[in-house]
């Protein structure tokens, strides 16, 4: 009894010593080969790799700006015979940073690409931002800096309760508050919340918009895939969080049948979804 008491004691401080890092964001498009020239040729991604699954009635394209095992990707699904997805009112945008949004921009006019915000700074500050569309009417925000490790920076989702999901993420997840931004004038409060010690440009971005508790959330966004040394541990870990803070727990840890990669899944008090990938098994995965 004493070491079971000592254990579950040590739980909610695991999060906090786990190896975790944001390997995925994963969504659906209507047609993956279109998606790839779009990412590949407007935003400068690579294509890291693509795989079919027959049996299950999709394909996967990995793309991003370096290797998985240290970089976070963009994870796109396509199920056959399924060319539109609904966005929903909930998602809200990813970012990528660039040297040069004013030719970032222009290249992907060129090529067809939707501009919904031409480049120019934020309103009361000097960060200069664009916005654009791909393909499948994904809103991607661009963000003028001159160097990054990691051009992918933020997945942004918007919330109902922010000082709640704040301590979601940080209890479940082990993130920390990186900072956090009022603009009283537009509306909103949003959280950055990432992994200080690792690559802090891959963050979630949790957004408050006055007044406004609940989102449609559409079939087309799906999660985020973040990486854990137990699966197990962290799924207990999250359970005792549900318990407190609200949410779901989608799958149980367990090995994936086919590719015996453990995972286990979950759902935040919002309905964002969230997958923790064991990291051997993910990097044997790579292999």
């Amino acid at each position: 009894m004493a070491e079971s008491s000592t254990a579950n004691a040590e739980l909610p401080e695991w999060p906090k010593k786990d190896k975790r890092r944001l390997l995925h964001a994963v969504y659906r498009v209507g047609d993956l080969d279109r998606s790839i020239k779009f990412y590949t040729e407007c935003f400068g991604m690579k294509l890291l790799r693509k795989r079919d699954v027959p049996e299950e009635k999709y394909s996967n394209a990995f793309l991003g700006y370096g290797p998985e095992e240290s970089h976070c990707a963009m994870e796109l699904t396509y199920n056959y015979g399924v060319s539109s997805y609904d966005i929903g009112t909930g998602f809200g945008n990813f970012a990528i940073t660039t040297q040069d949004v004013y030719k970032m921009v222009e290249d992907i006019k060129a090529k067809g690409g939707t501009v919904t915000r031409e480049p120019g700074p934020v309103r009361g500050g000097t960060t200069v931002i664009a916005f654009v569309n791909d393909p499948d009417g994904y809103i991607f925000e661009l963000i003028q800096i001159s160097a990054t490790p990691e051009p992918l920076c933020h997945v942004m989702l918007q919330v109902g309760d922010l000082e709640r999901s704040i301590k979601f993420y940080e209890k479940a997840l082990g993130m920390k508050l990186l900072r956090k931004v009022d603009k009283p004038d537009d509306k909103y409060t949003l959280a950055i919340m990432g992994y200080p010690g690792g690559n802090e440009t891959n963050v979630l971005e949790l957004t408050y918009n006055y007044d406004v508790t609940e989102y449609t959330k559409g079939n087309a966004y799906a999660q985020v895939a973040i990486s854990t040394d137990d699966v197990y541990k962290s799924g207990e870990v999250v359970k005792l969080v549900i318990e407190e803070l609200g949410g779901k727990i989608t799958r149980q840890p367990g090995p994936l049948p086919g590719i015996n990669t453990k995972i286990t899944s979950f759902l935040d008090p919002d309905g964002w979804k969230t997958v923790l990938v064991d990291n051997e098994d993910f990097l044997k995965e790579l292999q």
